[in-house]
């Protein structure tokens, strides 16, 4: 007769209280819950290992992965930054490889033990009798067919999805930017209304994605649905026959029951996997399909400053008339060549040519009688100083931005900021020099931000200066104390300058009026105006004026 405490035993454990396990057996019954105790305590440790393990992978791989992408952004050539915004870079180098990374470790898993099962049910279901397997394996074809081809619907609207993504992501980017300008035009209702409609396009694209991965389920449980009515026909046939048993009929429903969860799960697997994918492509396509930019290597370690442009060349767009256009010049070692012209034509396409920000598109640039695409770029870039109107800094200590690129010395530091007239703006600073700037510098003024961009020029010493409107932000109170700093920084330099205020170019050696790309007059302050011509007449518009009033 069985004891009182038997039926109160789960059926689970009868096996084990059958070998040993009984009250007053080899085993005390308090020992029973220590080995359940050790058992899934084995299963939990397994279980973490197996995922700190992925994780612990999953993450080295996206690091090195978002690292290699970064790597590139720095060596890509310029055309990555015009025809993709930084909205669409961001998105890509930090959430888009995650998204994926993500989405395709978790389908894995889920598709590896899923795969399992379903090979071992099938298994099973083969040794039950092999003929109704071979209906239930009619459907996959079938189902293989319809994951395709919602798969390729679901990649499709994923790619659709990542552009409506980038969009409204601009948007926001361009409002941020803009938000003066946008509040001070009333302009919110139409912004407004123009993020509502790609938030729209979104939402459509976020429905269709979520009616094919519905779908795909649907149609898999239906097609199982299909496969199961027709094993239970050809079943009860053979039943009648004699053919089977109840007991192998009932196991065989049973494993095909437990068979539509895995074929459920591997449908459902194809949507992370399909958006995973596509999203790792992103990040993929900007390693192997972006160029980097190219260089020669022939390096000096200072140059000279002689620059020479012949028959020089530059289009944007074939069918676009030229920015520069046979342009032919010479500068001498030392010399200061001031840049004037109207509005395109053609003065930031010059200097942005000689640190190679852009090519020629014909033509030949020589530095040093070295073409600059022989030029290491390394070496290249090391000879120039950069000033421009649009000053970006970035959120370091105003020292890591003077010494962008060098160790940072302090006591040249302070020389290069006095030099920069922003003394003043140190000795109120609580931290000084280590005073984090903050998203662009955006805590200083236009014109404070501007003399930090001459402080680097003058820490960074190269031979050849660039001053693309340098000046133009100054007030009237610090704009003598900068031309000087301008002065000493020109002093033994090749120096280029792109200036519409009389204070920067009157003192140039030469002033090159440019028209439509090409040189228009040339000479000296008074030479130019004693002519009477193109110049002149800029000058009575405009340069004599900004003068006096700024």
């Amino acid at each position: 007769m069985a004891s009182a405490t038997e039926p109160m035993v789960p059926a689970l454990l009868k096996p084990l209280l059958d070998r040993g396990f009984k009250p007053g057996g080899e085993l005390s019954i308090w020992q029973v819950p220590v080995f359940l105790m050790l058992l899934f305590g084995v299963r939990g440790l397994a279980g973490f290992v197996a995922q700190f393990g992925l994780a612990r992978v999953t993450n080295l791989g996206l690091q090195k992965l978002r690292e290699a992408m970064f790597d590139k952004l720095l060596s890509a050539r310029f055309s990555l930054f015009t025809e993709q915004t930084s909205s669409t870079i961001a998105n890509t180098v930090v959430y888009e490889v995650q998204n994926g990374s993500s989405l395709l470790v978790n389908a894995v898993m889920r598709l590896a033990r899923d795969l399992l099962s379903m090979l071992a049910l099938v298994g099973y279901l083969l040794y039950l009798n092999w003929k109704l397997t071979l209906v239930v394996a009619l459907v996959f074809p079938v189902v293989i067919v319809v994951v395709r081809t919602l798969s390729k619907r679901l990649y499709r609207l994923t790619k659709e999805s990542q552009i409506a993504t980038d969009d409204l992501a601009y948007v926001v980017e361009e409002n941020v930017l803009a938000h003066r300008d946008i509040r001070l035009y009333a302009a919110q209702t139409i912004q407004s209304q123009r993020f509502h409609q790609l938030s729209l396009s979104l939402r459509h694209l976020s429905t269709k994605s979520t009616v094919a991965h519905a779908g795909m389920s649907a149609l898999t449980q239906l097609l199982a649905a299909v496969a199961l009515s027709a094993v239970v026909s050809i079943a009860l046939l053979q039943s009648a026959h004699g053919a089977t048993t109840v007991g192998s009929f009932v196991a065989f429903v049973t494993a095909m029951l437990l068979l539509i969860a895995p074929i459920k799960s591997l449908s459902d697997a194809a949507t992370p996997i399909t958006r995973g994918i596509a999203a790792l492509e992103r990040g993929l396509n900007l390693l192997d399909h972006i160029e980097d930019e190219t260089g020669g290597s022939f390096s000096k370690q200072r140059a000279t400053g002689e620059i020479t442009f012949a028959d020089v060349s530059v289009r944007y767009k074939a069918d676009a008339n030229p920015a520069l256009d046979q342009f032919n010049l010479n500068i001498k070692p030392g010399e200061t060549i001031a840049i004037v012209g109207t509005s395109g034509s053609g003065k930031s396409t010059l200097v942005n040519l000689l640190p190679r920000f852009r090519d020629v598109t014909s033509g030949v640039i020589s530095l040093d009688g070295v073409p600059l695409n022989h030029w290491s770029l390394t070496s290249l870039r090391e000879q120039f100083a950069f000033v421009s109107q649009h000053v970006v800094m970035l959120n370091e200590s105003i020292a890591s931005n003077v010494a962008l690129g060098q160790p940072i010395d302090r006591a040249r530091v302070t020389h290069c900021l006095q030099a920069a007239n922003l003394d003043k703006l140190m000795a109120e600073l609580p931290d000084g020099m280590d005073t984090l700037l903050g998203h662009n510098a955006m805590q200083l003024s236009g014109g404070q931000r501007q003399r930090l961009a001459i402080a680097r020029a003058l820490y960074k010493d190269a031979p050849i200066l660039i001053l693309d409107e340098a000046t133009s932000a100054l007030d009237t109170e610090s704009e003598q104390a900068v031309q000087q700093a301008i002065g000493r920084l020109t002093a033994n330099r090749t120096s280029l300058v792109i200036a519409h205020r009389l204070s920067t170019i009157q003192h140039a050696d030469r002033i090159i009026m440019l028209e439509s790309g090409r040189v228009l007059e040339s000479g000296t302050h008074e030479e130019l105006l004693a002519k009477g011509g193109a110049y002149n007449h800029l000058y009575q518009l405009g340069f004599n004026t900004s003068s006096k009033t700024h």
